[in-house]
């Protein structure tokens, strides 16, 4: 399996949180990870971002945003022309993801944690 550069948006400290985990996961598995999140912390040794930081060779964003505060971000999103975008559980957005497709990028509503467990990622 190749390493997947992975922007995790909604990256959270508290390990309740999926978001957590999924950092967890990520890393676990070899992949490059970048959390972007709206507080200060830190998670799997990584300082989450709260700006939106530019990242380049970003392949995969993975989202723990839910639809209603995804606008503030679609620039973002797009603009860092990841491969694909996975759409979490509570985050499924078909506005988002009609724009995602026609900008060529791949969307999947699936679980970050389930397609990592499975070897699907």
């Amino acid at each position: 399996m190749s390493s997947k550069k992975t922007l995790v948006l909604g990256a959270s400290d508290n390990p309740a949180r999926y978001s957590f985990r999924a950092v967890h996961q990520l890393k676990n598995h070899g992949h490059e990870v970048v959390p972007v999140g709206i507080r200060k912390g830190q998670v799997a040794g990584l300082d989450i971002a709260l700006d939106r930081p530019q990242s380049a060779d970003i392949d995969t964003v993975t989202l723990y945003v839910g639809p209603q505060n995804q606008p503030a971000w679609y620039d973002y999103i797009l603009d860092l022309n990841p491969k694909r975008i996975i759409f979490n559980p509570g985050t499924e957005n078909p506005e988002l993801e009609k724009l995602a497709q026609q900008r060529g990028i791949q969307t999947e509503e699936a679980c970050t944690l389930v397609m990592l467990s499975i070897g699907q990622y």
